[in-house]
């Protein structure tokens, strides 16, 4: 009972502190706009681990991968203390090796960080389409417009509104669900590794 509480405690904080870091790096990556409450908030909680891995591990292209490799050791960690939490033995066993081991992990790691992307995108387009119908000059729809519009315009170019309907959610939502099942495939096929 207590492993599981351990597991539940792990799962949250690390796992949310991995969805801060993951929100943070897209919200550079698409340029969002900084002057809302969730930017400050992102910034806030990730710059005491951001700032000093800034230092050591450079961008790209203006892409922060600082704080996108702390999101996946966030992950890492998280999938390592509970997989030893279950009883899990992550040493010489069963003919694995430690880098067989590390290399799961890691595999495993950027697997969820692929996962919690698409889920990222999935629920800004459904906040977004809600939104665009109940209130569409909300203070989150700027904010919503940016994380969304890459996904959004490259089906709005080749599919127009329909009777006035944008149909472009649906179908990021339908491509999302697909590239779900593919990640809970690979999922399965790194956990053979453990």
């Amino acid at each position: 009972m207590i492993s599981q509480m351990l597991i539940f405690l792990l799962d949250t904080l690390l796992g949310l502190f991995s969805l801060a870091l993951l929100l943070r790096f897209y919200m550079q990556l698409v340029r969002a706009p900084y002057g809302n409450p969730l930017s400050s908030f992102l910034i806030a909680i990730t710059d005491f681990l951001v700032k000093p891995a800034r230092r050591v591990i450079p961008g790209y292209r203006g892409m922060d991968l600082s704080t996108l490799l702390l999101a996946w050791i966030a992950q890492v960690m998280l999938l390592g203390s509970v997989l030893m939490l279950k009883g899990y033995s992550l040493s010489f066993s069963s003919g694995s090796t430690i880098g067989g081991v590390a290399g799961g992990l890691a595999l495993l790691g950027l697997v969820e960080i692929i996962k919690t992307t698409l889920y990222i995108i999935m629920v800004a387009v459904i906040i977004q389409a809600v939104l665009s119908w109940v209130n569409p000059y909300n203070s989150l729809a700027p904010l919503l417009d940016s994380f969304t519009r890459p996904f959004l315009g490259v089906i709005r170019e080749r599919i127009p509104p329909i009777g006035n309907i944008d149909l472009s959610p649906l179908f990021v939502l339908i491509v999302i669900q697909l590239l779900l099942f593919v990640t809970a495939g690979m999922e399965r096929e790194i956990s053979r590794l453990f």
